[in-house]
């Protein structure tokens, strides 16, 4: 039982750092991609990514509080511009505030939920919804505050939190209720293999996974070099 135990928190501190790795990359290559094409919105994909990846996380794993160390991680990536570029830290501190809200809403939704979200796909929809709505909200008020960019402070005004809700906060729920659902319904799928493979083939399993992750590091960090 002892080893079991240790084996499977082995398996959860190996999920948070691949998928950590995993959005952290996406959100410096999918951000640059979106911005470089002119597409807008960036922020809301990349928090609908997110809460996608952390619902694929918490049905493979049942456990909350992994989400919010899979946000640190991806967070960490993000400030891999601080030693890089020599940019001080408040330079990506909002983005690393939105990634860290977004692993925090899911994790409290995920938990308080987890009962409904085994058994149907409405009460998904309104995690990923609720987390969406969670993480525009605590953004408008903490982002206030960290580390305010020129669109922020657009909205610090009378109304602003109103405004900021239609222009921003709705669309991260709408994003997050389609991409929780479609992550929590492949975490499923992918649950029982993900066991087998870690039984069967430990060594292969764990070398290809951690291999992933440097990967996913390195990428970011020359992507950041190079101005993206």
């Amino acid at each position: 039982m002892e080893r079991l135990k240790r084996k499977q928190a082995f398996d959860i501190l190996i999920a948070v750092v691949v998928i950590g790795s995993i959005w952290g990359v996406l959100e410096i290559l999918l951000g640059a991609g979106m911005r470089s094409a002119g597409i807008p919105h960036k922020g809301d994909v990349l928090t609908a990514v997110g809460i996608g990846l952390m619902a694929l996380a918490f049905a493979i794993y049942r456990k909350a509080l992994m989400l919010i160390a899979i946000a640190a991680i991806a967070a960490s990536m993000r400030q891999l511009a601080v030693p890089i570029l020599h940019l001080s830290f408040f330079c990506k501190a909002n983005s690393c505030l939105a990634v860290m809200l977004g692993g925090i809403a899911v994790a409290g939704f995920s938990r308080l939920m987890v009962s409904q979200l085994k058994r149907g796909h409405m009460a998904r929809i309104g995690a990923g919804f609720s987390s969406g709505f969670a993480t525009g909200i605590g953004f408008y008020f903490i982002g206030m505050h960290v580390a305010p960019c020129r669109y922020l402070l657009s909205f610090n005004r009378p109304g602003g939190l109103v405004a900021f809700i239609g222009a921003e906060a709705l669309i991260w729920a709408a994003l997050g209720a389609i991409t929780f659902p479609v992550g929590y319904r492949i975490g499923e799928k992918l649950r029982e293999s993900i066991q087998q493979s870690s039984l069967r083939r430990p060594l292969s399993y764990y070398a290809s996974l951690l291999a992933l992750a440097g990967l996913c590091w390195i990428a970011g960090a020359i992507a950041i070099a190079s101005g993206l």
